[in-house]
């Protein structure tokens, strides 16, 4: 029943994010115009960052109504760890970002991450200071307890709320029960 609640809430919350028809516009041709799209992004990223980015892992917190208590009293959710990234920021506020990152996991095994991560952003004050950014990540990641360290790919939500240039990023690794169903969360300094 818990896994049902879950799956409709994640259900509800995507279904809340409209579609909208692009006239004359059909399959192919919408996704080679993404690709496009993403691989200009990830270029200029590469190519014009207008910042260094600094991450520093401090959360990783298992939803405990999917967990044993056992098994949450072991577990790490203070992460030690960092990374390092360049991102930009485009017209609209939008941040696309290239990053790898280090960090102790829940069994306090180094695990790393490297990938791309973008946001759709919205400034809350006219000096553009505030911001709240929702989007996604991709990357692959290795575990110990994941095959010894076969790597795995990633695609992940992306949340944050910042002020200048210090943020405050989630996602949140999806799972069964005692497994995954994790809420990360990381400091990125930009400068």
């Amino acid at each position: 029943m818990r896994q049902l609640r879950i799956v409709f809430v994640f259900m509800a919350v995507f279904m809340t994010f409209s579609l909208h028809a692009e006239p004359g516009v059909y399959g192919e041709q919408r996704i080679s115009r993404w690709w496009n799209e993403w691989t200009t992004d990830v270029s200029q990223t590469w190519n014009e960052p207008q910042h260094y980015d600094l991450y520093v892992p401090f959360l990783s917190w298992h939803a405990r109504f999917m967990y044993d208590k056992e098994k949450t009293d072991n577990y790490n959710e203070m992460p030690s760890g960092g990374g390092f990234g360049i991102s930009r920021y485009d017209e609209e506020g939008d941040w696309s970002s290239l990053y790898a990152m280090m960090f102790k996991d829940s069994h306090n095994e180094w695990q790393p991450i490297i990938g791309y991560g973008w946001e759709n952003g919205w400034y809350l004050d006219n000096a553009r200071d505030f911001r709240l950014g929702l989007g996604v990540t991709a990357g692959i990641t290795a575990r110990k307890d994941f095959a010894n360290y076969v790597p795995l790919p990633i695609v992940l939500p992306l949340f944050s709320a910042g002020y200048k240039n210090l943020n405050v990023q989630f996602t949140y690794i999806p799972g069964t029960y005692n497994n995954g169903n994790v809420l990360f969360a990381w400091l990125r300094y930009g400068f």
